[in-house]
């Protein structure tokens, strides 16, 4: 029973979340084809850029929640609400204190325009602009602290309800705004307020659902609680710090190295390969709180089981996704922005080979991060952001934009490929991790191959845009699916999802035909 709860509160999560972002998604790209049009090629790189300096300053928010909710599963799968109110309380504290720093930090960070963006031309207000994103990232701190209660509790797609609603809103007004005014400053006005908005009401939501959260009385956590939180905290403050450093610093490497003309490209880019990304994420952020009650109620051989088929499953999505993405990426771009966005196919394929690289680490981070294993490879963002920013910085000065991107992949494979799968395995599986690299290599090596063979064969394709475009994409979609299913439809993980989803469909069509 408890099992068949957690499928279904991950499928709930899973399935309402993914919807969701597609709908936002459409009307986000939507608006970035009004904003790419409406105003000039340096104003798409100035939104890029600040956003990057914004999520590095942003770290230690992820740290918190991240920890926050780990040390949530215990007290709310035993029914102590006393431990959840004491924990919200330290939460709310932290999101306080870190809204002041990155006010702080954020200002500081005026001085050093001039380095931080080669070429400035056309760009009216850029500091009021700049401090415009910066109260925006302030803000985001007030009242959201909630939200990861709700998350807690298994109940995740309810903030993506009101995150989809409120940011729907938004690009909608944001696109009027850019028809008849074209006025940067007023496209950025509405972000804040849009997100001042959904903040309050997600607030509102919590004080409904859990109405202990607006109690007084709370107690203070013991002081090895206390400790071993604040250690975790810590600890995935370095893993974020390490994250940010490899995955949010690309626009300030390419507006220092190469200009902001670069920026605006990878924009367009990434504005695609993040909307796929936050689509498939949604799939594991989905059943993060469900692994998190497995982790708390079952052994590790249980865990383990699960795990390695939410590992199959990513990298079957992923792989078919980053496939599709790179036969299809360039023509998107150019018919939607213009053909001057359009980068060499060779950074494209690094594009889409980080991507596949990030993709084939979510099970792991997902396993990790529900289980609070921080502590133990807390030093690898050290390693990773050395040889990251090192690779591309020279490599860059080399190679370009290629380069900078190449430095991504580098430090991926040097660092988080083997050492987050090895720290699970050893501290929470309690086994060798030898199964696992041999199943990645397994898995790699069929989703290259395939790579290979299918680009060989979009490359015999002509027609118009559409028919191209259409032909590729059930190309890739029916002979990846086609090849996977031959290879795996035997093995023990094929087979455990498709016995959840087959028990997941009875019970749909049971309470349907009630």
């Amino acid at each position: 029973m408890i099992e068949k709860s957690r499928t279904e509160y991950s499928a709930k999560n899973t399935t309402i979340a993914m919807i969701a972002r597609v709908f936002s998604i459409l009307i986000g790209y939507a608006t970035r084809v009004v904003f790419i049009h409406m105003l000039s090629r340096e104003y798409v790189g100035i939104n890029g850029l600040f956003m990057d300096i914004l999520n590095v300053l942003s770290l230690t928010e992820l740290s918190t929640e991240t920890a926050t909710t780990y040390a949530l599963y215990k007290p709310i799968a035993e029914g102590n609400i006393e431990k959840q109110k004491t924990l919200m309380k330290i939460h709310q504290r932290f999101y306080h204190l870190m809204a002041g720093a990155v006010l702080g930090i954020g200002l500081l960070v005026i001085p050093f325009m001039d380095i931080i963006i080669k070429d400035q031309k056309g760009i009216e207000y850029l500091t009021i602009i700049y401090l415009m994103y910066l109260l925006n990232s302030v803000m985001s701190y007030l009242f959201i602290y909630k939200k990861t209660l709700i998350d807690a509790h298994q109940l995740g797609y309810i903030g993506v309800l009101y995150y989809t609603f409120f940011l729907i809103v938004q690009y909608l007004v944001q696109i009027i705004a850019l028809l008849f005014t074209r006025n940067f400053i007023l496209y950025v006005g509405i972000m804040i307020v849009c997100l001042v908005l959904k903040n309050f009401f997600t607030s509102l939501k919590a004080d409904r659902m859990f109405p202990y959260l607006k109690e007084r009385n709370v107690e203070e956590l013991p002081k090895d609680e206390k400790q071993a939180l604040y250690t975790n905290i810590r600890a995935m403050l370095m893993h974020k710090a390490g994250d940010v450093l490899v995955n949010n610093t690309d626009n300030l490497l390419l507006s220092s190295l190469v200009g902001l003309t670069s920026v605006s490209s990878y924009s367009n880019y990434f504005l695609i390969i993040g909307s796929v990304r936050q689509i498939l994420n949604q799939m594991f952020q989905g059943i993060t709180a469900s692994v998190g009650n497995l982790g708390v109620q079952e052994g590790r051989e249980r865990v383990r089981k699960i795990f390695e088929a939410s590992f199959f499953a990513g990298q079957w999505v992923f792989g078919l996704v980053s496939i599709c993405l790179y036969e299809l990426i360039d023509s998107v771009v150019a018919f939607s922005f213009g053909e001057q966005y359009i980068f060499t196919k060779d950074v494209t394929l690094l594009l889409c080979l980080n991507f596949y690289l990030m993709g084939m680490r979510q099970a792991i981070l997902v396993f990790r991060d529900s289980m609070g294993l921080f502590w133990y490879d807390r030093y690898k963002f050290v390693a990773e952001a050395c040889i990251n920013l090192t690779a591309s910085i020279i490599l860059g000065r080399y190679m370009g934009t290629a380069g900078i991107f190449l430095g991504t992949t580098i430090s991926t494979i040097t660092t988080s490929l083997w050492v987050e799968p090895y720290m699970l395995y050893k501290h929470r599986l309690q086994t060798s991790a030898k199964p696992y690299f041999m199943r990645y290599a397994l898995y790699a090596s069929v989703t290259f191959l395939l790579w290979a063979g299918v680009d060989l064969l979009c490359r015999c394709l002509a027609g118009g845009f559409w028919m191209v475009c259409f032909q590729r994409l059930i190309l890739c979609f029916i002979i990846t699916n086609a090849v996977y299913l031959a290879i795996y439809c035997r093995t023990k993980e094929f087979k455990l999802l498709a016995g959840k989803a087959r028990r997941i469909l009875q019970k749909y069509n049971k309470a349907f035909k009630c």
